[in-house]
C-alpha cells in the first residue's frame, strides 16, 4: 500500500481492491474471519439502511412508502438541492410513512453553509438521526459552524478520506462522526486509521459506500465489526443490482439485518465462471 501510495496519486477505489485482497489472503493465512484479523468481534447486529434517490416529493414519498413496506427499519434520503424543495421533501417523506421510522439525510455537499444552518433547523423537527456533508468538502473550515448550529448530528463523508483528514477534522471539532468508505481510504488499512483516531476522540462512525460489489460490502461488514464506535451501515447498494456475481459474502436477511461470513478471510468471491463473463480490456 505505501509503494502504491509512493508511484500514483490518488486513485483510491483501485487500490482499495488491492487492499481488500491482501488482507483477504492474510487472514486466510490467519485462519480468521476478516473481523477477527481486523481486531473485532461478532458482537452486534448490523443493520443497513436503503436510499432514497433525489427527485420530486411525491416520487420520493412514494418510495419510502415502498421501503417502509419493505420491512427495512431506517431509511437514507438524498438531499442537496436548496432549502425549500429539500424541506419539502422530508415533509412529503414524513406525511407518507410517519414519524416511527428514523431517517438519514445526505445532502451530498449540496448546500452553503448557511443554507446548510437553515434547512438543517427547518428539518429538525422531522426524527432525522444525522446528516451527511452538508456543504463542499473544500469548505471544510465552515464545518464547525454548521455543526454547532445544527439541531441534527453531522456527518464528514468526502471531506474526511483517510486519517490525515480524520486528524484535521478531529482537531478542528468539525463534525459529530465519520462516515468510513474504503473507496475513499484507499481500503481497510488507512480505515482502520481513521477508527483509531474516532475511538480516541470518541466519536461515532458510519461504514458506507459507493456503487461497489458485495466483495467490498462485505469487507465493509467486517469493518463495522471491528469497533464499538462504528454505529451505522449503508450497504444497499448490492440490493439495487439486476444480477449479483458474488458468491459467498454478507447475506441481506429481513429488515435490512446484514448477516457475515464466518469462514477465514473476506468470505466472498468470484467463481471463474463468473469472471470469464465480464468484459475485459487487455492491454
Amino acid at each position: 500500500m505505501q509503494l502504491m501510495d509512493k508511484i500514483i496519486y490518488a486513485n483510491t477505489s483501485i487500490k482499495s481492491a488491492f487492499d481488500i485482497a491482501m488482507h483477504d489472503i492474510a487472514a486466510q493465512y490467519a485462519g480468521v474471519p476478516l473481523y477477527k484479523f481486523l481486531g473485532g468481534k461478532n458482537n452486534k447486529t448490523l443493520i443497513t439502511d436503503y436510499t432514497i434517490s433525489l427527485g420530486t416529493p411525491e416520487k420520493m414519498a412514494a418510495d419510502a412508502v415502498t421501503i417502509k413496506e419493505a420491512g427495512f427499519q431506517v431509511i437514507k434520503v438524498k438531499l442537496g438541492e436548496g432549502h425549500d424543495a429539500d424541506v419539502e421533501r422530508i415533509k412529503a417523506i414524513r406525511k407518507a410513512i410517519g414519524k416511527k421510522l428514523p431517517l438519514r439525510i445526505d445532502a451530498n455537499q449540496g448546500w452553503d453553509a448557511d443554507t446548510a444552518i437553515k434547512t438543517l433547523k427547518s428539518l429538525g423537527k422531522y426524527h432525522i438521526q444525522y446528516c451527511e456533508e452538508p456543504i463542499p468538502r473544500w469548505d471544510f473550515y465552515n464545518l464547525k459552524r454548521v455543526k454547532d448550529k445544527s439541531p441534527i448530528p453531522v456527518m464528514a463523508d468526502e471531506s474526511c478520506c483517510d486519517h490525515h483528514d480524520a486528524k484535521k477534522l478531529i482537531t478542528l471539532k468539525g463534525c459529530d462522526m465519520f462516515n468510513l468508505k474504503l473507496g475513499k481510504s484507499s481500503g481497510l488499512l488507512k480505515a482502520k486509521k481513521i477508527t483509531a483516531l474516532a475511538e480516541k476522540a470518541k466519536m461515532g462512525m458510519q461504514v458506507g459506500g459507493f456503487m461497489e460489489s458485495k466483495i467490498a460490502m462485505t469487507a465493509n461488514a467486517h469493518l463495522a465489526l471491528s469497533s464499538k464506535y462504528i454505529l451505522h451501515c449503508d450497504f444497499d447498494t448490492p440490493l439495487m443490482f439486476a444480477e449479483d456475481p458474488i458468491s459467498g459474502g454478507i447475506v441481506y436477511k429481513d429488515k435490512g439485518v446484514i448477516e457475515v461470513p464466518e469462514t477465514p478471510g473476506l468470505g466472498a468471491w468470484i467463481e471463474e465462471e463468473g469472471l470469464a463473463k465480464l468484459e475485459k480490456i487487455v492491454i
